[in-house]
């Protein structure tokens, strides 16, 4: 046996020479296995590649009988090859045939051999296909051989990824790589989206397999893991995280990863085995996540994503490669692929090239799809296995309206969803039309249609959608999207944009939501919260830090200099906080008049009921502001004490149960007796149906996303608001705690012929 040392570097430079050569693809797999064989002073070496329909297939082969290449089979699970798949792990036997998952194939005539070593070909942790050597003699294969062995197959997995073995592929078969994938989750934002996935955490494709230098190779990784090192430590050291909980101890064992020995180990392994730096981590990582999907230890399996986060930072440290690389090789059809996002994230992609959004996890309600819904592009969520399944720049179509999702789709299913977006954007033409008529029901009653924003961007919407203003600007998002926090000059430049796109509609801007899940990385204020969403945001965190909201006032007074102002307060909890602010307003008016400033004609204070504890305060509250919004989305959350970012319970409860609207008509009744304006801007109102609903309940104003405004328009216009109310207030009286209200307003569309 030659010295392992130079063996596996010896074997990588013939494959780097036989991969440049111009050769086909199997007889370049022929002489893989060849050199593989030698190299390793086996008899037999033999490549199996994993097929859509879960089989794997004989490639190549140098020992056995060369007429079963592609046609020696074996199903997942079956025989040493099928077990190695199967479970992703090697086998290292020294009597393969007493092993009692060994399977006899008389076509290969493999029977004579006895040592047996299998790996895995990995890529990403999914298995790909089967790396085989085998012996006549009883032995068993040295740690260096395994090793050896398993670094091969990673450039294999590679040459499979690169299509290079597509030539091969029997007529009606496809590899497991490539096969078609569907995937039923949760429908988050209407719209159908045809395109290629972008994943958001890109997995990094190496392309540099081979080093030249082993020595200057480790100095290449060591400097990456110093940097990786000292940007961990830095995140830690930020005033922001918190110095105990379990945030904390997550970020410990974060850090203790990147400190790993053996990790570092197996990566300067893999190097002195041939492969480079950037190969290294990629080998490390695919077997280290190909082990720990088999574990049955749940926390162990989460654990696989801290790992993947560093591999991947490692990898971009290597290669040098921040995320404006990234977006700037953006296809102009990207759909991203994410396990989660902040809303931040999804704004740093170029809107024009966005088609949707896939979410392995995520609730409707989450920020990052309120804000996907804004952009007008199909969501859906819940869909779990999709990040793995899915390479960069494969074909997908993301459905929003019924929450699947289409992984390298075949050309039938390709064009049932073409027609689907064809009639969609048929559909579409019809509300347009409807756009510049009034927003009236059937017996004559009118409903303000306002849409919600946040950003600059959203403002040609208003007209496109034909909204009668906007009836929330989440103004935080310009927060979110922000550096550092904006100055007084860019919020009001924005703030005066907004009012000038308006044309003279009303615009009510919310004050500024920050806090709970709604984090700023630069803000040094925030303490780790054990319950953000009832923690310190909004106007608690305003009110206690004054300076945040007299900025915005006075930015929004400048702006709206000579026109109306309506300035909206999230989250009040009890009328305290409104006189709080109205004296913080008050203060500013005073300011910007003894200074000269042009004021607005007039300004209107609002506040959100959000918290229910202003169910009990109604009265006093409409009497107390000059209009009332309510957030349905915390609202809810809070009524029926469900987290808004819990999958499990994200369709556990019905926002059109009776119990929630009856706390919903509460509002609204209570702003009739007071004479106050009363409006809803949370996801409630982009429905039909529960447009239909609120309607029905009273609210004559209500704002959604702009995408929303045409088909509650065209609901409206078939709507006999007298006939709903009287079905409403029976099912809402004594006694109809118990019914299916959903269905009976469905029944009750069904029956009246409105569009929902």
């Amino acid at each position: 046996m030659p010295d392992h040392v130079p063996g596996p570097r010896a074997l990588l430079r013939r494959l780097r020479e036989l991969m440049a050569e111009a050769l086909d693809p199997q007889a370049r797999l022929d002489r893989i296995v060849r050199e593989i064989a030698r190299n390793m002073v086996a008899e037999v070496c033999s490549l199996y590649v994993l097929r859509a329909d879960s089989v794997l297939e004989l490639y190549a082969t140098e020992g056995l009988n060369p007429g079963s290449v592609h046609l020696a089979q074996l199903r997942l699970g079956q025989g040493l090859v099928g077990t190695i798949a199967a479970s992703a792990r090697a086998l290292n036997l020294s009597d393969a045939q007493n092993h009692p998952a060994f399977a006899y194939l008389p076509e290969t005539g493999e029977e004579i051999y006895n040592s047996f070593l299998g790996v895995p070909v990995l890529r990403a942790g999914r298995t790909l296909g089967v790396l085989v050597v085998q012996n006549k003699t009883k032995r068993s294969y040295r740690d260096d051989e395994v090793e050896a062995l398993e670094t091969i197959a990673m450039v294999i997995a590679e040459m499979i990824a690169a299509g290079d073995l597509a030539r091969l592929i029997r007529p009606g078969m496809e590899l497991d790589l490539t096969r078609p994938a569907s995937f039923k989750g949760l429908a988050f934002n209407e719209g159908v989206g045809l395109g290629h996935v972008v994943l958001h955490e890109p997995r990094i494709v190496v392309t540099n397999l081979f080093n030249e230098d082993i020595e200057e190779e480790l100095k290449r990784l060591d400097e990456a893991l110093g940097s990786l090192r000292l940007s961990i430590d830095d995140m830690m050291s930020r005033r922001e995280v918190a110095f105990e909980g379990e945030h904390r101890a997550v970020l410990e064992a974060y850090r203790m990863f990147a400190h790993d020995r053996g990790w570092v180990r197996r990566l300067e392994e893999a190097i002195r085995n041939g492969l480079s730096s950037e190969a290294a981590v990629e080998k490390v990582q695919s077997d280290m996540r190909a082990r720990m999907t088999h574990m049955m230890d749940p926390y162990l399996r989460e654990r696989m994503s801290d790992f993947d986060d560093l591999a991947n930072r490692l990898l971009r440290q290597l290669m040098g490669r921040g995320p404006e690389a990234v977006a700037a090789t953006l296809p102009k059809d990207a759909i991203v692929v994410a396990r989660q996002m902040g809303a931040a994230e999804l704004l740093d992609y170029p809107r024009e090239k966005l088609r949707g959004l896939v979410l392995e996890e995520g609730s409707v309600t989450s920020h990052v799809v309120i804000v996907a819904r804004a952009m007008g592009i199909p969501v859906a969520g819940q869909l779990k296995g999709v990040v793995s399944m899915s390479e960069n720049g494969d074909a997908i179509i993301v459905d929003g309206e019924d929450g699947t999702v289409q992984l390298r789709p075949q050309s039938d299913v390709e064009a049932a969803y073409a027609e689907k977006v064809r009639f969609r954007a048929r559909r579409q033409e019809l509300y347009r039309e409807l756009r510049d008529k009034p927003s009236v029901s059937k017996d004559g009653v009118h409903v303000d249609l306002m849409m919600n924003a946040g950003l600059a961007v959203d403002l040609p919407q208003l007209a496109e959608a034909g909204a009668a203003g906007i009836g929330l600007f989440r103004t935080e998002l310009q927060f979110m999207v922000a550096a550092t926090f904006p100055r007084a000059e860019a919020q009001e430049r924005l703030y005066r944009e907004v009012l000038d796109a308006a044309k003279g509609k009303p615009v009510t801007f919310r004050t500024i939501d920050i806090g709970g899940d709604k984090v700023l990385p630069y803000f040094r204020g925030a303490a780790q919260e054990e319950n953000p969403a009832l923690g310190w945001r909004a106007i608690r965190l305003t009110l206690d830090r004054p300076g945040l909201l007299r900025t915005q006032v006075r930015a929004l007074l400048r702006a709206a200099g000579g026109g109306e102002l309506r300035i909206m307060l999230p989250m009040v909890t009890e009328l305290a906080e409104i006189a709080q602010a109205r004296e913080i307003i008050d203060r500013e008016v005073r300011h910007l008049s003894r200074h000269a400033y042009l004021l607005p004609t007039t300004l209107k204070m609002g506040a959100m009921v959000e918290v229910p504890a202003l169910l009990w305060q109604l009265d006093e509250l409409m009497e107390a502001v000059d209009f009332v919004s309510v957030g349905s989305n915390d609202l809810f959350q809070f009524v029926m004490a469900t987290d808004r970012g819990n999958a499990l319970l994200s369709d556990r409860f019905d926002p059109l149960s009776v119990p929630f609207l009856r706390v919903l008509k509460q509002i609204a009744d209570a702003g009739a007796r007071a004479n106050t304006p009363v409006t809803l801007c949370g996801e409630l109102a982009g429905r039909p149906i529960s447009a239909m609903t609120l309607i029905g309940l009273g609210y004559r104003s209500i704002s959604m996303s702009p995408a929303a405004i045409g088909p509650v328009k065209a609901m409206l216009g078939e709507l006999q608001v007298g006939r709903l109310e009287d079905m409403l207030d029976a099912s809402l009286s004594a006694g109809g705690a118990f019914r299916n209200l959903r269905r009976d307003l469905q029944a009750f569309a069904a029956e009246n012929g409105i569009p929902i």
